[in-house]
């Protein structure tokens, strides 16, 4: 080794000891003629004092010193002078007196300083991660990706899990999102897809009879990126055999409670709250809820859907909803409430109705039609007191709902109600089965096309898909979906059902799941499983907004990464290799 020492390890029981030191130089002091140099490495920073009078020569060579200049000193570990000591470090209490210094490698100036906290754009930081990486808080913060990613492995090692490797080059088909594609060389004309999960792998290892799974496993999708979303992530994947909803999510609750009381220190209690899907929706307009505050939906179509706005009659005659939500602590301007209003309209809203509890009664553009009883009903419903402003939204369920749920998160975010460190779990279950594709006319898996019905849902596959069920249950906390899984279908005819109501017939459901297919005549055990986001789940634990700052290298909203330029142009040499030619 090159070192004796850590720059995070020499205290008091080292003084009067010969040290030897590498790392960055962290900071220069210039004190008259005496410097002193905080040299850093993972482990922590120590300080080096470097005084003419006792040697000259590796003065001057401390003069060169830069800013992450990488450097090896060996020398006398001492005592730092009374009043000079930092109680905030382990290494506070001494300072090394250099009597070799050797410059490893000069630094250029970086392009910002070192520092935990430093106003520097996100775009630059990712330009230059390997600098930004040096960072103490991001090295703290890949420290416990680390910590939490091991209690995961030993926490299933414990419950009898096995860990496979599922591969990187599987075939493309549909689930959900945009495959990369991957040309074959020694197939022309023909494509590897990256894996969006290890979604048929891990029910293949259960038709083999590896009853219980895991994998920290590595999933590409080619959609569109935000804050909580990268192109390549990392998920916990389990999968289990002969089991129910419950042994799952029973599993799932053991493992988060060890991994928050571990990182958090905060002890979950379980069982973890259970919700339907309907009634997330209606009492919060959301499928992943953030449980840390109230403001709770209103169903107001009792109350309206008789009132004197013909709007309001118009939508219960089409079998629409009248929801609404009030809001306390805020005076909003008319500004704000025509931006609010164009807000809800990107969620398919049409509108958003607006009423202010003054002392005086209702402010509202449509309180004219709103009679003294009305009002009095509104009062009661809504729970109102002067200052409350009351929202509505008229329109279909799913519209209304969705809607008025994007308004709750956002004025929740603007009052600084989401701010607090509570963690809150839930376990959203009863989705339906499949979705209705308006733009495509066509039905869709709401999860994916192998989420088993549940058993009472089975005689309406056929004739109303749409209030089928699924045995499916999701895991959110404080707003966030971690992880989703369900009960899959291991039976063969009902797996051609299901395929037959997403209007996947068979010669198209041979050609892109026949080893699926296959495999279930082979005594497939019941088996189901669940998928984890470990990036969200760190993100949440570590107090964070974005999933990038607990992955080393990630990329941006477009899918680029900064540092090395990716996604970049290919020779031509490289396509001809490849069969392939580029049209623009």
């Amino acid at each position: 080794m090159l070192r004796t020492h850590t720059c995070g390890e020499l205290t008091e029981k080292h003084i009067g000891k010969k040290a030897t030191l590498c790392g960055w130089v962290d900071k220069r002091r210039d004190h008259g003629s005496v410097i002193f140099i905080d040299l850093r490495d993972r482990w922590g920073k120590t300080q080096l004092v470097f005084n003419p009078e006792s040697n000259r020569e590796i003065h001057q060579v401390a003069e060169k010193l830069r800013p992450e200049y990488v450097i090896r000193t060996h020398g006398l570990v001492q005592e730092r002078p009374k009043g000079t000591e930092n109680p905030k470090i382990p290494t506070g209490k001494i300072e090394l007196k250099p009597e070799q210094v050797e410059i490893l490698n000069p630094s250029e100036t970086p392009p910002f300083e070192i520092l935990d906290e430093m106003l520097v754009s996100e775009e630059l930081r990712l330009k230059y991660r390997y600098l930004d990486l040096r960072r103490p808080v991001m090295f703290t913060r890949l420290k416990k990706r680390h910590r939490i990613t091991k209690l995961v492995r030993d926490y299933f090692d414990e419950h009898g899990f096995i860990e496979v490797e599922t591969p990187m080059l599987t075939k493309s088909t549909p689930e959900g999102a945009r495959d990369y594609l991957v040309p074959a060389r020694l197939e022309a004309g023909s494509f590897y897809a990256l894996p969006q999960s290890p979604q048929l792998f891990k029910q293949i290892l259960m038709v083999s009879g590896f009853d219980r799974y895991f994998q920290l496993a590595r999933c590409l999708r080619d959609e569109d990126l935000r804050a909580d979303r990268q192109p390549e992530h990392t998920q916990i994947d389990i999968e289990m055999s002969f089991v129910t909803e419950d042994d799952i999510i029973s599993m799932v609750e053991g493992l988060l409670v060890r991994v928050v009381q571990d990182i958090c220190n905060v002890q979950l209690k379980t069982p973890f709250l259970r919700m339907t899907y309907q009634d997330a929706m209606n009492r919060f307009g959301s499928d992943k809820p953030d449980l840390r505050y109230g403001l709770e939906l209103v169903d107001a179509t009792p109350t309206l859907g008789a009132s004197e706005l013909k709007i309001f009659q118009d939508v219960v005659k089409q079998k629409g909803i009248i929801k609404g939500l009030k809001i306390s602590g805020r005076d909003f301007s008319r500004g704000d409430l025509d931006g609010l209003t164009e807000y809800v309209k990107d969620f398919g809203a049409k509108g958003l109705a607006w009423i202010k509890v003054s002392a005086s009664g209702f402010e509202s553009p449509i309180a004219k039609f709103l009679n003294a009883d009305l009002q009095e009903k509104l009062k009661k419903i809504f729970e109102v007191k002067t200052g409350d402003t009351i929202f509505l939204i008229a329109d279909e369920w799913l519209i209304a709902t969705t809607a008025l749920g994007a308004l709750r998160s956002r004025l929740a975010g603007e009052l600084g109600l989401n701010r607090s460190k509570e963690l809150k779990p839930a376990w959203i279950v009863d989705f339906p089965l499949f979705q209705w594709n308006e733009e495509e006319k066509k039905i869709d898996a709401v999860h994916h096309p192998f989420t088993a019905p549940q058993t009472e849902g089975l005689a309406f596959l056929e004739k109303e898909p749409l209030e089928v069920k699924a045995r499916a249950y999701d895991i959110i906390l404080n707003g966030t979906e971690i992880g989703g899984g369900s009960i899959r279908i291991h039976q063969e005819e009902v797996q051609k059902k299901v395929f037959k109501t997403l209007g996947i017939g068979d010669r198209e459901a041979d050609e892109k799941f026949g080893f699926l297919l296959k495999a279930l005549k082979f005594g497939a055990p019941p088996h189901g499983g669940i998928a984890i986001g470990l990036d969200r789940l760190c993100t949440l634990l570590m107090g964070l907004d974005s999933i990038r700052e607990v992955i080393a290298f990630p990329k941006t909203q477009k899918g680029a990464c900064l540092m090395t330029e990716a996604p970049s142009k290919v020779s031509p040499k490289q396509l001809k290799e490849l069969h392939l030619q580029i049209k623009v």
